[in-house]
């Protein structure tokens, strides 16, 4: 599409719409108009803004994009994990990750030509100012004298939460002269050496081993957390708190926590009330052309709507003096009015991708996209072979001198697949890691790649098939989760207060008691479950299935963050290792096959096939004696 040069028809207060963009060819298609904005403007910034419909669309968007253009820089913004006027904070994960873009592009350490990614829910909202976020990076560099406990206090008032073993992103530890910390948008975990007052070392480490990776020369920090607690900000908001709400907020937790200095669940729904000013991503981006995939405007319209609701209710709840108190803010102050958005819309230089065709028109660029070949219809057929209509579709495409690539979503099922049609005698096939390689292929060549593509497409000049074109899903083995009698928690009796349990998806917590919560105007009988930082989980009875016995107490373990990556970590390492070990003990089986043939496998291997079908949750405690989770030496904290 770079033939089109619609950057010279970009202009503000005139939309521009790029039809027949199907879903794969968007990144083609934004990659290809960031080149032209990047080559026309000459600036060292971003040369885009593309919001998308949801969370998920922005992940798809970030892996076609690192596929098509993995020359050009990404910088993700994703929204809030949590719904408006919440009583739980965004995942902290999330929140690392809109702050380090946003540090990245109030410092103006953007690279040049890149695309900011966000979604419509997070271009709705505001975010702390610009000015203010530009302030708040701490940077370090070995030979710095700077007391230690300047900079665990910048840590603590920044967001970061303290940890005696730094495992997930906003943590840190401190050890005599050491500081851990596992800062946003750092792909490890730092260490901090001190000597006195003097930065030492900065160096970066494996959390799951503790042991020091590589030396850094220098180290940029920013807050993980949009709200910053400091003595300004607590003055500001209890001022604020009282000026909004007025008299009679005598205890309330929220109010009482702020002005403790402690974080409370939820406080980032106040947050106008701890900044002076607020900006959007629109005021970080300032003359940024912006870039709307299909659908954006009727995804504002039901986001604005569900806005107004959830502000109804909190609202109605607190005049009928529902407990617990909630007191929300009202909507303008957290987020664009429909007003704002029309505004904020009518001053940049918009484009529309459209998957269809559009009448002939002045504001509109025909894209040469369109959907890519499906073989439902053989699918669906049992007197027809599936992958020899794919071959001769493949080898139909090759003879109209267009480029044929199969996209698979993992290394795995590429590899698979490749295997299938290279047995129906499709020959060529080679593995690719980006575009740039599938063009420079032979002619007689086809091109094998790890792409997550819903479906595929075709242009002018190429055929992207993808896995699920194929095979109407995608092409992963099925998650066989079995569980012994013995392993799981079958009766709420057999739990007493305090015990440490294992939860699949949320990892460790201390179970509380049995609770009765109000759902949709019926009772439903919940286990309270509490986990690291004072978060809690309530589940349903009828889930106990979930939940595993951790060991005895005096086994000890750190509880895990809710919402936290520390215990998914985990668990992909402990995959990790148990496959390298399959691997280990296949090649010596096979080894002593080819030696003496009569006898057989030994019988680790066996054990260890077995063992991979239990459960993920089983096989991590059934090793925690030769590889024990964090914290197996700290006696457990008894409070909630």
């Amino acid at each position: 599409m770079n033939t089109l040069a619609p950057a010279a028809r970009l202009f503000p207060g005139k939309p521009l719409t790029i039809a027949n963009v199907p879903d794969g060819f968007q990144g083609v298609v934004i990659a290809d108009l960031a080149r032209s904005v990047a080559a026309r403007a000459k600036s060292a910034g971003v040369s885009l803004l593309v919001l998308c419909r949801d969370a998920e669309r922005l992940a798809a968007l970030e892996r076609s994009l690192a596929f098509f253009a993995p020359e050009i820089e990404r910088l993700a913004f994703p929204a809030w994990d949590c719904l408006p006027y919440d009583r739980v904070s965004p995942n902290a994960a999330v929140s690392a990750r809109r702050m380090a873009t946003l540090a990245r592009l109030a410092g103006g350490r953007a690279a040049p030509g890149s695309i900011v990614i966000s979604t419509v829910n997070a271009a709705l909202q505001r975010a702390p100012a610009r000015e203010q976020v530009a302030t708040q990076t701490l940077s370090l560099a070995p030979g710095q004298v700077r007391p230690m406990s300047e900079i665990v206090r910048w840590l603590g008032t920044n967001g970061f939460a303290r940890s005696s073993t730094v495992r997930d992103v906003g943590e840190y530890a401190v050890r005599g002269g050491i500081v851990d910390l596992f800062a946003p948008g750092s792909d490890a975990p730092v260490r901090l050496d001190f000597f006195g007052e003097e930065l030492e070392t900065i160096r970066s480490f494996d959390p799951e081993s503790q042991r020091t990776t590589a030396q850094l020369a220098a180290l940029d920090l920013v807050p993980t957390s949009e709200v910053q607690i400091d003595d300004e900000a607590r003055r500001r908001f209890r001022m604020s708190y009282a000026a909004e709400f007025g008299g009679g907020t005598k205890g309330d937790p929220l109010l009482e926590a702020v002005s403790e200095g402690r974080r409370h669940p939820g406080m980032e729904h106040w947050l106008p009330l701890f900044a002076e000013q607020l900006d959007t991503l629109f005021d970080y981006l300032p003359g940024v052309p912006v870039v709307f995939e299909p659908l954006i405007e009727d995804a504002a319209r039901e986001r604005f709507a569900h806005i107004n609701d959830y502000y109804s209710a909190r609202k109605e709840a607190l005049d009928a003096h529902q407990q617990p108190i909630y007191r929300p803010l009202p909507p303008n102050r957290l987020y664009l009015s429909e007003s704002e958005w029309t505004q904020r819309l009518d001053a940049v230089a918009l484009t529309r991708l459209s998957p269809f065709g559009v009448p002939d028109q002045n504001s509109v660029i025909e894209a040469d996209g369109g959907p890519g070949r499906s073989f439902a219809p053989e699918r669906a057929d049992d007197s027809k072979n599936l992958f020899d209509a794919v071959v001769t579709h493949a080898r139909e495409v090759q003879r109209q001198g267009k480029r044929v690539v199969f996209a698979a979503w993992s290394e795995g099922s590429r590899d698979r697949l490749g295997h299938v049609l290279t047995d129906h005698g499709l020959a060529g096939l080679l593995p690719v890691g980006s575009w740039q390689e599938a063009v420079a292929l032979p002619n007689e060549s086809i091109g094998l790649a790890v792409l997550g593509l819903e479906s595929g497409f075709e242009s002018g000049i190429a055929a992207i098939i993808s896995e699920q074109d194929v095979l109407g899903d995608r092409l992963v083995r099925p998650h066989r989760r079995q569980r012994r009698a013995q392993d799981f928690i079958s009766e709420v009796t057999s739990l007493s207060a305090g015990d440490l349990v294992v939860h699949v998806d949320h990892g460790i917590g201390r179970f509380v008691g049995l609770k009765s919560i109000e759902a949709l105007g019926a009772p439903h009988d919940c286990l309270e479950i509490h986990y690291a930082g004072g978060d809690r989980l309530f589940l349903p009875v009828e889930n106990l299935e979930l939940l595993s016995r951790y060991g005895s107490e005096e086994a000890g373990a750190e509880l895990d963050r809710l919402g936290g990556v520390g215990w998914q970590s985990r668990k992909a390492r402990m995959k990790k290792r148990v496959l390298e070990m399959a691997d280990a003990l296949l090649r010596i089986a096979a080894a002593r096959k080819l030696r003496d043939a009569p006898k057989l496998v030994p019988p680790p291997v066996t054990f260890l096939i077995v063992s991979w079908m239990v459960s993920e949750t089983q096989l991590i405690n059934s090793l925690r004696v030769s590889l024990p989770l964090r914290g197996a030496n700290k006696r457990p904290s008894t409070s909630p």
